[in-house]
C-alpha cells in the first residue's frame, strides 16, 4: 500500500514546530511519504486584514499546487493531509478538488473558519479556546466541526500555537494530541 502525508504548514508556524515535526515523525514511522509545503512572500500584518489574509491564501494555495503538480495523488492508498492555520484552508481547498478526494484524510491543527468552506472527507481537528485568529472563546470552530462531523479537541487556554504559556501543561497537551493525531493517521 502506498502512503502519502502531505504538510501544509502556518504562516509562521513551520514545518519544524512542534506540531508539524511530531506530526511528520509519526506519519514516517507509518510508513507515509513525506511531502512539505513550503510558502514565502506574504504580506505583513495579515491578521485581521481580511484582504491580506486572502492574498496569503491564494500565495499558499499556488505555492502549493505547484509543488504538488509532479505528484499524481490517484497513485496513492492512504492520503493524509496535515495542515495548520492557513495551511489547513489549503489542504482543504486542494483535497476537495482533487480526484483522489475519496482517499484523502485530513488533521487540522488550529483550522481558520475558512476552512471549513471547502467540501472534504473524513478529519479531525484541534484548536484553542485563546486562539485569537478565531476568535479566543467566541471560536465558532467546534461548532462548526460538530455539524460536519469532524472531532474537535478544545485545548484549555491554548493559543494558535495550541500552547498556554505553561511549558508542562503544553507538553502534556502536545503528548494528548500526537496521540489522537497517532490513532487517526493509525486507523488509514
Amino acid at each position: 500500500m502506498k502512503k502519502l502525508a502531505v504538510f501544509f504548514p502556518g504562516i509562521g508556524y513551520t514545518a519544524d514546530k512542534p506540531l508539524m515535526y511530531f506530526s511528520r515523525r509519526i506519519a514516517a514511522t507509518h510508513g507515509f511519504y513525506i511531502l512539505i509545503m513550503d510558502y514565502k512572500g506574504f504580506p505583513p500584518k495579515i491578521m485581521g486584514d481580511r484582504g491580506r489574509m486572502e492574498q496569503s491564501f491564494r500565495i499558499a494555495q499556488e505555492q502549493a499546487e505547484d509543488k504538488l503538480s509532479g505528484t499524481d495523488l490517484c497513485d496513492y492508498d492512504n492520503i493524509v493531509f496535515i495542515g495548520k492555520s492557513i495551511g489547513t484552508a489549503v489542504a482543504a481547498k486542494i483535497a476537495s478538488e482533487s480526484p483522489a478526494r475519496d482517499r484523502i484524510r485530513m488533521v487540522l491543527y488550529t483550522p481558520l473558519e475558512e476552512t471549513f468552506a471547502f467540501d472534504f472527507g473524513d478529519a479531525i481537528a484541534f484548536t484553542g479556546d485563546a486562539d485569537p485568529w478565531v476568535g479566543k472563546e467566541k471560536s465558532r470552530i467546534c461548532g462548526i466541526c460538530e455539524s460536519r462531523g469532524i472531532p474537535c479537541s478544545l485545548i484549555p487556554h491554548a493559543n494558535h500555537s495550541l500552547e498556554s504559556g505553561d511549558i508542562f501543561t503544553d507538553m502534556k497537551e502536545l503528548y494528548e494530541i500526537m496521540q489522537e493525531t497517532e490513532r487517526f493517521i493509525e486507523r488509514g
